[in-house]
């Protein structure tokens, strides 16, 4: 990380089509997995990882004209959902591709990129 400048945290989210889940949770994703953390870690730029539960145990929660709408599932239907993230802190958006890029998830699904405030 370049000590010149002020290192920049991004959040990473990584989505992918829950049924390709097995992809990642057989024996070489897991590999590729665990390679991927060790890195970070390695280079001192991991803040936080998780996964998340299957987006049907998701609920969400909309505030309208003072009442509270809750319902069952995700935000939005749609056949990739977010699986977990990462939040990383780097030197800049090129090392966070690069990061991002190296997540087994990325081979089948994405790995988005958002600046943290």
């Amino acid at each position: 990380m370049d000590t010149m400048s002020q290192p920049i945290r991004y959040l990473l989210l990584i989505s992918a089509d829950e049924d390709r889940e097995k992809e990642i949770v057989d024996d070489d994703g897991l590999r590729r997995f665990h390679e991927w953390m060790a890195d970070l870690e390695r280079r001192g730029v991991l803040r936080a990882h998780e996964g998340l539960h299957p987006s049907r145990t998701a609920t969400t929660v909309r505030v309208r004209d003072g009442d509270v709408l809750r319902t069952d599932g995700p935000f939005m239907e749609t056949k990739d959902q977010v699986g977990g993230f990462a939040l990383i802190e780097c030197a800049g958006l090129d090392e966070a591709v690069e990061i991002a890029a190296g997540h087994p998830a990325a081979r089948f699904g994405q790995v988005e990129i958002r600046p943290v405030r």
